[in-house]
């Protein structure tokens, strides 16, 4: 058994913050990672950082630009914390060698972003994620925090009391990729889960093969309830066939999209008159199906988004590397010709429901980044906002966990016995399907943290087992496809009932089917079948919820189109879809949105641009 203060399960931005954080503070360390940190997926980020770092801008308008581009559902103390520590942070990462794009006069370049009222967003090129990796793990390399790399962590190692809020998490079972040995991890003081999105519910994403959900699924069958997972982003400019992201830095830079009429039909059709392609996500991506739904796409399909006129030399300055994806997976060169583009999945507002310090409801089990919800970014993220989340609140598990007093939080955590109790007519029975997988608390009422995670240990290890014993059955790939199609096509950036509804009656097959999945390879070094089979059980948590959420939130906010009800409804829904696992019987509940803060509060304004 490994054995350290704090563990950290994921390598990308939030895991490194985190790590470097608890460091700091004097913790033993370490990071487990199924991938090499320098390939998580953080480093596919393109666009920049929000930080109000110029005197004429303040903090409190990068609030305010939050809050309005959540559709008020982020909650203001997660809000306010944000806005007001990513200055801070920025300088800090500037001065471990983050090289941010300089004005002439040497200082920090900002350009505009979508939804923003001030051009606030830092950047390094068009490469920001990538250069931000390669800053945190330098730090983490240099401190010599114990990483872990190619371990894949499978299961959480929780004590099993009746009420979530009365377990604590002691560790975690991983399995190492290149051995296939099952091991047990102790945590001395707390677990941090940063393992990102889960885009790969869908089959049209901008993330990587490697963005399951693991996070959000073993902290939801723990008892850690999931908030807000119908919020689901979709970036309006992807790569039609590739799904790859284009950074919305072109339309920060001045890109402009056309249909196939050559009208910028962001002012002709009226979708957004003052903002135009900066308007934020969802309205863009709307108006570009709105556009091929009426025939005004090209091969029924896609949109041109047109950089031309900016001329090569400010392209290749800021935006060299769109100009590679462009070339290398279209075959356009974007200096003389429009990219085509098209919405894609890309990011999950929703998550793991965590207060302002990254703690769950389980004691010593925080969560950060994109796998988490503290609900900052509400009903739709603003571009620019992706990555400070990130080192924010990264920074604040990792201090949290390795002991530092942060304060009361203000974001309540865990269960709530006398909330608002969700009344939805689902078309089928979610949840588990016998024979139920085994959950992931220790079983008999374990409670000695070595114990609790050596249990955890053997049940994973009969579970693979089992799974490697298997002679036939369905193979993952197939349940995968079957809720990657199902969630494009019901569950996308248009929703309507009947559709939402047929989404979980495949998703509901796609479990049935996964209890007789079966693994062609039976091998113990680098099981990619094994691995990509775990994973899927993820998929389908994570896709099962999204739909649950989808299909429960009867109005129209921010990301979350429904055909059935066009408008925003304030007096019902300033709420946030939660979700309990509950042995496998998951159970929906609200929970009321937080409009006030420590130093703002708000009133929902209608949201236009």
């Amino acid at each position: 058994m490994y054995e350290h203060d704090v563990l950290v399960v994921g390598g990308g931005g939030a895991g490194l913050r985190a790590a470097i954080a608890a460091h700091e503070e004097g913790a033993d360390v370490a990071i487990v990672s199924k991938i090499h940190p320098v390939r998580s997926h953080t480093g596919a980020a393109e666009g920049g950082i929000n930080a109000a770092l110029q005197e004429d801008d303040s903090w409190e308008d990068h609030a305010y630009d939050t809050m309005k581009g959540s559709d008020y559902l982020a909650d203001a103390p997660a809000v306010e914390t944000f806005a007001q520590t990513s200055p801070e942070e920025v300088i800090q990462l500037e001065h471990w060698g983050m090289p941010f794009s300089r004005n002439e006069d040497g200082t920090v370049m900002q350009r505009p972003f979508g939804g923003l009222s001030y051009p606030r967003t830092t950047y390094a090129g068009a490469e920001t994620g990538h250069h931000l990796l390669h800053t945190l793990y330098e730090q983490v390399v240099k401190r010599g925090i114990d990483v872990y790399q190619e371990w894949f962590v499978t299961r959480l190692a929780v004590t099993d009391e009746e009420d979530p809020e009365d377990r604590s998490a002691h560790g975690f079972v991983a399995i190492d990729v290149k051995s296939g040995e099952v091991a047990g991890f102790k945590a001395r003081n707390g677990v941090i889960l940063a393992t990102g999105g889960a885009g790969q519910a869908y089959d049209h994403t901008t993330n990587a093969v490697s963005l399951t959900g693991d996070g959000i699924s073993m902290a939801y069958r723990a008892g850690v309830p999931i908030e807000d997972m119908e919020m689901i982003q979709f970036h309006p400019t992807t790569l039609p066939s590739t799904g790859v992201l284009i950074t919305e830095g072109v339309r920060g830079e001045g890109g402009r999209l056309f249909n196939s009429e050559g009208e910028r039909f962001m002012f002709e059709y009226g979708y957004a008159t003052n903002d135009g392609e900066l308007a934020s996500r969802d309205v863009v991506s709307r108006a570009e199906l709105t556009e091929v739904n009426e025939g005004r796409g090209i091969n029924d399909e896609y949109v041109y988004l047109d950089m031309r006129h900016l001329g090569e030399e400010r392209i290749m300055d800021r935006l060299e590397n769109i100009v590679h994806l462009a070339e290398d997976f279209e075959g356009v060169n974007a200096l003389e010709e429009p990219m085509p583009v098209k919405p894609g999945q890309h990011y999950m507002m929703g998550g793991i429901e965590t207060n302002e310090h990254g703690q769950t409801c389980i004691d010593g089990l925080y969560a950060a980044g994109e796998t988490a919800c503290v609900s900052l970014h509400g009903a739709n993220r603003l571009g620019g906002n992706a990555l400070p989340d990130l080192f924010v609140f990264g920074a604040n598990a990792g201090r949290h966990a390795a002991g530092v007093d942060l304060g009361d939080p203000m974001i309540p955590v865990g269960p709530d016995d006398d909330a608002e109790r969700a009344d939805v007519d689902w078309p089928v029975e979610p949840g588990a399907v016998e024979p139920v997988v085994e959950e992931p608390a220790a079983d008999g009422g374990v409670t000695d943290p070595a114990a609790v995670v050596e249990t955890a240990v053997e049940a994973e290890k009969a579970r693979i087992d089992e799974l490697l014993s298997r002679e036939d059955g369905v193979e993952h790939m197939e349940i995968r496809k079957k809720v990657q199609q199902a969630m494009t096509e019901w569950v996308n950036v248009f929703r309507e009932e009947e559709g939402i509804k047929k989404a979980l009656k495949e998703i509901r097959e796609a479990r049935e089917m996964y209890s007789d999945v079966y693994v062609t390879d039976k091998s113990r070094t680098f099981n990619t079948d094994l691995q990509h089979t775990l994973e899927t059980e993820s998929v389908l948590d994570v896709a099962e919820s999204i739909a649950m959420g989808a299909l429960a939130r009867t109005e129209f906010r921010g990301a979350h189109w429904r055909k059935e009800h066009q408008e925003r409804k304030d007096d019902e829904w300033i709420k946030h879809t939660m979700l309990s696992w509950n042995d496998g019987e998951p159970e929906m509940w609200y929970r009321p949105v937080l409009l006030e803060g420590e130093d703002t509060e708000w009133e929902p304004k209608e949201r236009s641009y």
